[in-house]
Parts: C-alpha cells; structure tokens; sequence
C-alpha cells in the first residue's frame, strides 16, 4: 500500500500562529494575574515606571479604546459570542495560508482576541487594563492583548501591501 501524499491539515504556519496565539493568551493573562494579585495594582496605582509610562488600573467595558460599552449582559456576551466567531474564522483560514508574516500577524490578533474579548469577559464582564503610556499623551490604557491585536493588524496590512501586485491592464 503507496504511502498518502496528503496534505496536512495545518501547515507551518499556521501552527506558527497557534503557537503565537498561546503565547500572547499565556503572557497577557499571567501578567494580569499577577497585577491583580501579589502586585495589587489595584490599590498601589498609578505606579511610574518612565516619565512617559505607568502601570494604571482601568476597567474597559467597551470595545476598543472604551468605545462601544457593551451595554451589561446581552452586550457582554455578544461580545464574547463575536469574538469567538472571529478567532474561529482566522483559525481556519491560518491552517494553510502561505505567507510566514500573514500566519504571525493572525496569530497576534487570535491571541489577542482570546485573551480580551473571551477569557476576561467571561471572567470579569469587562477587560482589565494597565499599560498607561499618558506621558506621551496617548490617552488610552490598553494591555498585552490589545497590543498584539495592533500589532498583528499592522502585520497583516504591511503583509498585504508587500505581496500586492500590480494590476494587469
């Protein structure tokens, strides 16, 4: 019997943005855990790392940037509900797709959505934020989730604009 030529049904990198999606779900919910706990960010902020950052403590019932507040529990869960949907779509499209820095930009942004849109809102109801770059007068308080969806979301439009090509005429 001829060994099958099938084809995986994850290629490299897709596995490569699993993994990236594991590691920004790991690094943004154990850095939360700890300064929700035994660093008690809670009750010591603001805490002044640089003139220009500080770790804060903010709730973010919205969507991003606290824009779109998720209204209590329908929006709660409509939230969770979309992003859920989200992550399984980019899951699926991931398995095969062609290009390395296409596979790590999805990964960020799954990994991200995890980690915001999912696990803290069924958890919490609201996202936790602590990066408080205010100093610099950027207004918003964000964490390692919402920076891996920027990140990725960048990542994937600096992807699409290297691959373009030139339209045929």
């Amino acid at each position: 019997m001829a060994a099958s030529a099938r084809e995986p049904l994850v290629n490299r990198n897709g596995w490569l943005a699993f993994g990236l999606a594991a590691l920004v779900v790991l690094t943004d919910q154990a850095v939360k855990a700890w300064l929700l706990g035994p660093f008690d960010l809670i009750d010591r902020a603001p805490v002044r790392i640089l003139p220009f950052f500080q770790l804060n403590s903010g709730w973010n019932p919205g969507v991003a940037f606290g824009i779109f507040h998720s209204h209590g529990d329908l929006g709660r869960w409509l939230l969770v509900g979309f992003a859920a949907c989200v992550v399984i779509a980019l899951g699926l499209w991931v398995r095969r797709i062609d290009r390395t820095l296409s596979g790590a930009a999805i990964g960020l942004i799954m990994g991200g959505a995890i980690g915001n849109n999912i696990i803290d809102r069924v958890r919490w109801g609201q996202v936790f934020d602590f990066l408080d770059f205010s100093g610099l007068d950027f207004p918003w308080v964000f964490n390692v989730a919402d920076s891996a969806i920027s990140i990725g979301v960048a990542l994937l439009v600096l992807d699409s604009l290297l691959t373009a090509r030139p339209a045929t005429t």
